[in-house]
């Protein structure tokens, strides 16, 4: 793969200012699609693509524009050795900016269906990325699929691309991730799930950089003093050309100051009427005819740049709105982006009358194009963090295999001098992360490898995006998050992506073990976070340590799921907690959290839901607002087939809906949170509705006695012993007769001698009996056969009634 070069296509892509971050990344464009032919040969201007019938003008609605796309995948897969294009970028116009069932009108939304079109073009090029970059509320605005639904355009993606790909979007507010002006939108990053368990699109969102006033951006320019005036040296810094009768309502500005500020009515924005009465400008935003102030950073660029009346469009000294080349490095457009085939030094010799001329016919469509783009060096770091997951995979095997193989080293000390030997520091004493994300993230993975005994496991990256789709937008200055078993603190790279947005983020990490937390301090030195970041470590039990003076904003983690069962320790648990059924510490982390955090979110077992020790812990919960369950079933761990969700808690609201998604049945519904979680059923039905209602209507209940071993472990199976031990798997999921697990390899046995000393031994010669999976999604039932007795995953149904079960 090593000479495969890196790809994209780019759609929608007017000028091509944003996706040139793709560009000067490395990456080589197949194909570029834009309506407008003017705007698509500035992109020939600057070289994109590599073949000429790569440049595509044309409607992509259209099946010839969509063959067109495609023919150039063919003859990259052809000649180049691709096997799928790297990256699809696309920034559809979203014209109706109203949520679903609150639409503006019908044509909007129908218009919005270009956004449809973009999700189909992924589904048909397969790429192993796709970005998506709009407006604030892209993802809750109203789209039509094609068999006319109405449905968000979050939906839609779920629904078009859910199968394959796994999505995550952010509203950022760019400033504070390397552009140099502001400018608030929606980021969508989606990945392959051929990659997914690897790579997380959370992980290729752009990190924080330090804001920059607008004097650091353009402050170094010459001034501009006369209208008309054109800089000799740069053709695009210029006096943009506007009537004389507005100069006075804007000289005399201070910065931050307001044309309709003025005192003296004739310094107020005015217009005539046809019949020559002089009626004063009406101020709707606040931000028209402002002169903007040096030390603050750049304002939004919008469409109508050119404009004074526009938003936030006057310069900080000079009489006049920005010029290009001011708006170009606010955009952090590179300063060898041609706007025409001819270069800067040929425009910059041209006579005055000649700049006035193209300048005229150019400027418009100039200012337009920037207005609508994406900064370019946004684009230009999510290419990078693309590009340095792609070429990590080639190496992060052979480096991790190189840790394990050291002699003579616990495995901890390894993966220590691991990270230790390749951190390097610059010039200037500053740590350099040479170690990429995949490599501390498969870290990450080895270290938690080591904590399987206490019930520990490494949380995925394809489980930790779909739960960080569900986490709430904190709206302070100041977030404070606890992780309150944090392991080697894989949660923690994500946590700062989705959250360093504030002015201080601070997390605290807790944990018990001691060895696996010196990892984590490394792994998290390693990825060189934000200065705005700090993280607090502690060894210690959670459980035990003293968190009252702080309140959080948010906790979550994957806490231990391990049984306490009789002791004092339990007893005081239960008391401190006020929770005599709980005896899972997984409960106790949850009753703990809610009362010093405003949201609370854990992955815990599925059993949660239904298991009797958890009904007190739900009853509480209940008080307040689930806000998600996220329902992994046994995806959440690889290798470990225990099923699991995730639950955000909201401690400062109650009742509402709750959004409930499954994961292996890509189902999203919208559930009333009293209808499922409430008191008219024992336990919590997810995916209740009026199908299982009316089943339930028509059922009788208390008909079995269950009983259920919880003893047996398979650390006590011997071979050939004469007792076989029947599990889940044992069942199949016709229930028809017993099956050996890989030939009977599979199988626990036990000899009768162990078995008398626990209580499972009276069903051991009983055929009355049935015997039931425990939660599982394939629910079934046999009749037990003398001789075996089942472990902890299948439950014995004792009837309490003379009742008779066919074989259906």
């Amino acid at each position: 793969m090593k000479n495969i070069p890196l790809t994209y296509i780019s759609l929608f892509s007017s000028a091509g200012v944003g996706c040139y971050g793709f560009h000067q990344a490395g990456f080589k464009c197949i194909a570029t699609n834009e309506i407008i032919n003017r705007r698509l040969n500035i992109q020939r201007y600057n070289h994109k693509c590599e073949r000429e019938s790569g440049y595509i003008c044309g409607d992509i609605t259209q099946k010839k524009t969509k063959d067109l796309i495609a023919n150039e995948v063919n003859w990259w897969k052809n000649n180049k050795g691709i096997q799928e294009p790297t990256v699809v970028v696309a920034t559809p116009p979203c014209q109706g900016m109203s949520v679903v069932n609150h639409k503006k009108n019908d044509k909007d939304i129908e218009r919005n269906s270009l956004v449809i079109e973009s999700l189909k073009m992924i589904m048909m090029l397969r790429p192993l990325f796709f970005v998506f970059e709009n407006v604030p509320a892209f993802m809750d605005t109203a789209c039509v699929m094609e068999n006319g639904e109405v449905v968000s355009i979050r939906e839609a993606h779920h629904r078009i691309l859910g199968n394959d790909y796994l999505f995550y979007d952010d509203v950022l507010n760019f400033k504070l991730y390397g552009s140099k002006s502001s400018r608030t939108r929606t980021l969508v990053i989606g990945v392959s799930k051929k990659l997914a368990r690897f790579i997380s699109p959370i992980e290729l969102f752009p990190d924080r950089e330090s804001e920059t006033t607008l004097f650091n951006v353009i402050g170094h320019l010459p001034p501009l003093t006369e209208m008309g005036e054109i800089n000799p040296f740069d053709i695009y810094h210029s006096f943009r050309v506007y009537p004389e009768y507005m100069l006075p309502w804007i000289s005399g500005l201070g910065e931050g100051e307001s044309a309709f500020d003025n005192t003296d009515a004739d310094k107020r924005p005015y217009k005539f009427t046809k019949d020559g009465k002089r009626v004063e400008n009406a101020n709707k935003t606040g931000d028209k005819y402002r002169r903007q102030v040096w030390n603050h950073v750049a304002p939004s660029v919008h469409t109508r740049n050119d404009q004074l009346a526009s938003q936030n469009t006057i310069h900080p000294r000079d009489n006049r709105v920005f010029s290009i080349r001011e708006l170009m490095l606010m955009m952090t457009i590179p300063d060898d982006f041609k706007w025409d085939s001819k270069d800067l030094l040929t425009l910059n010799a041209m006579s005055p009358e000649k700049k006035r001329s193209f300048l005229k016919k150019e400027e418009t469509n100039i200012r337009q194009c920037i207005g609508e783009a994406v900064p370019t060096h946004i684009f230009y770091k999510v290419a990078v963090n693309i590009m340095r997951f792609m070429e990590s995979q080639r190496i992060v095997d052979q480096q991790i295999r190189n840790i394990i193989k050291k002699k003579n080293l616990q495995i901890t000390d390894n993966l220590l001098n691991f990270i230790n030997e390749n951190i390097k520091i610059g010039e200037n004493g500053q740590r350099i992360q040479s170690i990429n994300n995949a490599t501390l993230s498969r870290i990450s993975e080895l270290a938690n490898t080591l904590r399987i005994d206490n019930a520990a496991y490494y949380t995925e990256k394809e489980t930790l995006t779909y739960i960080f789709e569900h986490l709430p937008y904190i709206d302070s200055e100041s977030i404070h998050i606890l992780e309150p078993s944090v392991g080697t603190g894989n949660f923690i790279p994500f946590l700062v992506k989705k959250y360093s947005y504030a002015k201080e983020l601070i997390i605290d990490a807790i944990d018990i073990d001691g060895s696996v937390l010196k990892i984590a301090e490394q792994l998290w030195q390693a990825h060189l976070f934000p200065e705005n970041v700090k993280i607090n470590i502690l060894c210690a039990d959670y459980l035990e340590t003293d968190i009252s003076a702080k309140h959080y904003n948010l906790v979550i983690g994957n806490p231990p799921y391990i049984k306490v069962y009789a002791s004092r320790r339990l007893e005081k648990y239960r008391k401190d907690f006020e929770d005599d059924l709980a005896n899972n510490l997984a409960a106790f982390f949850i009753e703990k959290s809610c009362m010093y955090a405003d949201y609370v979110g854990f992955i815990l077992p599925k059993n949660f839901l239904c298991n009797i020790e958890y009904s007190a812990c739900r009853a509480k919960l209940y008080k307040k607002r689930i806000e998600s369950v996220v329902d992994f079933g046994e995806h959440g761990f690889s290798g470990i087939n225990i099923e699991t969700i995730f639950l955000l808690v909201n401690t400062n609201r109650k009742g509402g809906n709750v959004l409930v998604e499954s994961i292996p049945r890509s189902i999203r519904i919208v559930q009333n949170q009293r209808y499922i979680c409430g008191a008219a059923l024992p336990t919590w039905v997810i995916y209740r509705d009026s199908a299982f209602d009316k089943t339930l209507s028509e059922k009788r209940f208390g008909v079995f006695d269950v009983y259920r071993d919880r003893q047996i472990t398979k650390s006590m199976s011997v071979k050939r012993s004469t007792v076989w031990i029947i599990k889940s798997k044992n069942i199949p999921r016709d229930g028809k007769s017993l099956v050996h697990i890989d030939g009977g390899k599979g199988d626990l046995r036990l000899n009768r001698s162990v078995l008398k000393n626990l209580g499972v031994y009276e069903y051991i010669d009983r055929d009355d009996v049935f015997l039931v999976p425990n939660m599982t999604y394939y629910p079934r039932m046999i009749k037990k056969p003398s001789g075996v007795v089942p472990n902890g995953s299948v439950a014995i149904l004792i009837p309490k009634e003379a009742i008779t079960v066919s074989d259906q």
